[in-house]
């Protein structure tokens, strides 16, 4: 069975972004915003703290280090580099999980680092040197790199879905700056499209082939709770 993913702890200081407290409960796992894109060290320590109370299991969520953009702004960094920031990032999550008695689960690159590692090879090595440290899952999408260069490099990979995103014909995700309202019921169908048939319509009409290990909803989707409470209850959960 697919388990339900979030991106969230991704406000910052006195900035809110995502309904957190709605959204913990109705998920398996909390991909968790390491400080590069959203969140801060008080954040981080509190997103651990109600995935603990919800039994939730907690990855990191590093991003290129671009707070204004949201990390959803490609930047160009060397292999050697990315890998140390990303390192950095998963370290200070995973300091923040020990304190609370928890093990880190997985890693998943966020916005545009996640784009990036599907399609450009030092990326994707980036990101494996990184978890080479780390030795946790990794999540991504199948037919890219992702799953090619992550899985040639021994890590454990986890493929993805996303209930709130669309795909564009050549299977990609399309990434946008602001993510749009999406109506539950038809997230929900095309979640279950996705666990039973293994494809997506893209924008374009084109089946698209897809594996949903996991499904993501985004928390700074306007509408989130509502899309994680039909797409779990399409999942059986």
């Amino acid at each position: 069975m697919a388990t339900l993913n979030c991106d969230m702890g991704e406000a910052f200081g006195l900035y809110r972004m995502g309904d957190d407290e709605g959204l913990m409960p109705l998920i398996d796992i909390a991909n968790v915003a390491c400080g590069f894109h959203a969140s801060d060290f008080n954040h981080m320590r509190s997103t651990v703290k109600l995935a603990k109370k919800h039994g939730v299991k907690v990855g990191a969520h590093p991003s290129l280090p671009d707070l204004q953009g949201f990390g959803r702004r490609e930047m160009k960094i060397g292999r050697e580099e990315l890998a140390n920031c990303i390192i950095y990032q998963v370290g200070a999550l995973k300091g923040f999980l020990e304190a609370e008695g928890l093990t880190l689960n997985h890693i998943k690159p966020h916005g545009s680092l996640y784009g990036m590692a599907a399609r450009i090879e030092d990326v994707a090595h980036a990101i494996c040197d990184a978890a080479d440290v780390f030795r946790v899952p990794l999540l991504g999408m199948i037919n890219t790199l992702h799953e090619t260069i992550y899985t040639e490099r021994g890590h454990t990979f986890i493929a993805e879905f996303y209930a709130d995103l669309d795909y564009n014909d050549q299977g990609g995700l399309i990434i946008t700056r602001e993510h749009e309202a999406k109506d539950p019921e038809k997230a929900a169908a095309i979640c279950r499209r996705a666990v039973t048939e293994g494809l997506v319509k893209s924008v374009g009409g084109v089946d698209i082939e897809v594996k949903a290990d996991t499904i993501c909803v985004h928390s700074d989707t306007p509408n989130a709770v509502e899309i994680a409470t039909a797409v779990r209850g399409a999942l059986g959960h």
